[in-house]
C-alpha cells in the first residue's frame, strides 16, 4: 500500500513538473516585415514650378457709345463670333444727320463768302496800280479775303466731324473675336460723354494665363539658377503646361512671355504671364487654372516613388532603411510631380534605401527584411 502511494506521489510531481515547464515557454517572434525598398541617386531632374492661376482672353475690347442717342437695334447674336468691322448696333441717326447738313450749309455759306472776298481783291488790284484807292482800303480786302477762307476751313472741320459722328450711329466691331451679351437694349438712351459700354469683344483663338510667384520663392528659383544648381533657360523656352479643375491635362503647351520684375506690394508677389493657342475655344476668360512651369532642370535632383510617401495636412516624410536594416521615418520637402515620382528638394541623400512596398506593416525602429527583386528565384533545398 505505501509502494502505491509513493508511486502516485511521483506520478502526480512529474505531471506538475511537465505542466510547469509548458506554462514557462514563450511562442516564437513573428518574422521581419518584408519589404521592398529603392535607393536614392542623384539625377536630372525637371525644375516644376506649379502657380494657380486665371485665364485671359488675348484680345479685350470693350465697344462704347461714341454719340449720344438712342439705340435702335442690335445687329449682331449674343455669344457669337463677330469679325472687326461687323454692325452691332444702330444708333437713332436723324438727330446726327440734322447736325450734319447744318454743317453742310453752314460750309456753303462760308464758300460763298470766300468767292465774294476773292472778287473785291481782284477788283481793287487794278485800282490800287492806278492809285485809284488807298493802300489800307486794299489790305481790309484782303485781311477778309484770308479771314473768308479761313471760314471755309473751319466749316470743313465742323463738316467732317458732323460725319463722322453720324458713322459712330452705326457701331462696329473693332476685332475679331466673341462678342459677350449685350449691356443696353432697343430704347436705350447712350452718352458719349459717359461712355456707356455696350458689349465686349474678347479674341480667344490665343489666350494668356495670369499668375503670380511670392517673392521668397522667386528669390530661392533665382538663387539656385545663380549657383548653377538650376539651369536657366530663356524666357521664351520656358515651357507651361496647364492643369484644368478637373485634374486633367490641357493638351498645348504654352510659353512664358512676361515676368514682372517687381513686387506687388498688396500680394507680395510677381507677376508672371504665359501664352497658349487655344483650339476650339476650350480655355475660357476668368477660367481658373494650374499653371505647371519647367524653370530648367536640377542637376543633382531626386525621385522616389509616389506610393514611398506619407502624407499628413501640413508634412511629407518617407520610411529609411539604416544599416541593420532598421526602419526610420524621416521628414522630406517635396517638389513637384515628375512621371508619377516624387522629386525631393530635402531630407534624403544618395544612397539611402526607402521603402516603397509593404509600409503598412513596418514600425519606427522596427528591423524588416527586404525583399529579392523581382524576377530572381530562391535557392532550391538540396534533395535528399
Amino acid at each position: 500500500m505505501s509502494r502505491a502511494r509513493s508511486f502516485a506521489s511521483v506520478s502526480v510531481a512529474a505531471l506538475a513538473l511537465l505542466l510547469t515547464a509548458c506554462a514557462s515557454e514563450t511562442p516564437p517572434a513573428p518574422p521581419p516585415p518584408e519589404v521592398t525598398i529603392v535607393t536614392v541617386r542623384s539625377q536630372a531632374v525637371p525644375n516644376v514650378i506649379e502657380l494657380p492661376g486665371r485665364v485671359q482672353a488675348f484680345r479685350t475690347s470693350e465697344v462704347r457709345a461714341r454719340v449720344d442717342g438712342i439705340v435702335e437695334r442690335r445687329l449682331f447674336n449674343e455669344g457669337s463670333f463677330v469679325r472687326a468691322g461687323t454692325s452691332l448696333f444702330r444708333i437713332d441717326p436723324r438727330q446726327l444727320n440734322a447736325t450734319s447738313n447744318a454743317a453742310r450749309a453752314q460750309l456753303a455759306r462760308a464758300q460763298a463768302t470766300a468767292a465774294n472776298a476773292r472778287q473785291v481783291v481782284a477788283r481793287y488790284q487794278p485800282l490800287l496800280a492806278d492809285q485809284a484807292i488807298g493802300k489800307q482800303e486794299y489790305d481790309a480786302a484782303v485781311a477778309a479775303q484770308r479771314t473768308a477762307e479761313a471760314d471755309v476751313q473751319a466749316a470743313q472741320a465742323n463738316l467732317e466731324s458732323a460725319r463722322l459722328n453720324l458713322g459712330y450711329a452705326s457701331v462696329t466691331a473693332p476685332i475679331s473675336g466673341r462678342a459677350r451679351r449685350a449691356e443696353v437694349t432697343e430704347g436705350a438712351l447712350v452718352s458719349a460723354a459717359q461712355g456707356t459700354l455696350l458689349t465686349t469683344i474678347e479674341q480667344i483663338d490665343r489666350v494668356y494665363v495670369n499668375f503670380g510667384q511670392s517673392s521668397s520663392d522667386l528669390l530661392a528659383t533665382r538663387r539656385d539658377m545663380g549657383s548653377g544648381k538650376v539651369s536657366s533657360p530663356q524666357l521664351e523656352r520656358v515651357e507651361v503646361q496647364l492643369i484644368l479643375e478637373d485634374g486633367s491635362a490641357f493638351p498645348v503647351v504654352g510659353h512664358l512671355d512676361f515676368l514682372d520684375l517687381s513686387i506687388d506690394e498688396a500680394t507680395g508677389t510677381a507677376a508672371l504671364r504665359a501664352e497658349f493657342p487655344n483650339p476650339a475655344s476650350a480655355l475660357l476668360p476668368g477660367q481658373f487654372v494650374r499653371a505647371r512651369i519647367f524653370a530648367g532642370n536640377r542637376a543633382d535632383g531626386m525621385l522616389i516613388p509616389q506610393r514611398a510617401v506619407r502624407l499628413t495636412a501640413d508634412a511629407a516624410s518617407v520610411m529609411v532603411l539604416d544599416a541593420k536594416n532598421i526602419a526610420t521615418p524621416r521628414p522630406v520637402k517635396l517638389g513637384s510631380m515628375v512621371a508619377g515620382q516624387w522629386a525631393i528638394l530635402d531630407g534624403l541623400r544618395p544612397g539611402d534605401r526607402v521603402i516603397v512596398d509593404g509600409l503598412q506593416k513596418v514600425q519606427p525602429g522596427q528591423p524588416v527584411r527586404i525583399a529579392p527583386p523581382k524576377g530572381t528565384a530562391s535557392t532550391p533545398a538540396a534533395k535528399r
